[in-house]
């Protein structure tokens, strides 16, 4: 998923990586130089979809205005989940 709107700056980053991690998936999430923040998440289809909806809404500091959902089926992640550079 690529979010736009106020969402660097603000915690969103470490938002989904909480999430994420409680929601037992792999994959990374990443600031974009033109502001917004990437998010690849693998695992369970309940638990994509529930990392979706918390982005959609993403931290109270955090305006969220779009959310572009890309699917990537068969791909694996290593274990975890992280911040990329």
């Amino acid at each position: 998923m690529v979010i736009r709107g106020v969402v660097q700056g603000v915690g969103f980053r470490y938002f989904i990586l909480r999430r994420a991690t409680e929601l037992g998936l792999s994959g990374d999430v990443r600031n974009l130089p033109d502001g917004a923040v990437e998010v690849r998440a693998c695992g369970d289809a309940a638990g994509v979809a529930q990392l979706l909806e918390l982005a959609r809404r993403g931290p109270s500091s955090a305006r969220v205005d779009d959310v572009e959902v890309q699917s990537g089926y068969g791909a694996r992640w290593p274990t975890g989940f992280r911040i990329r550079p």
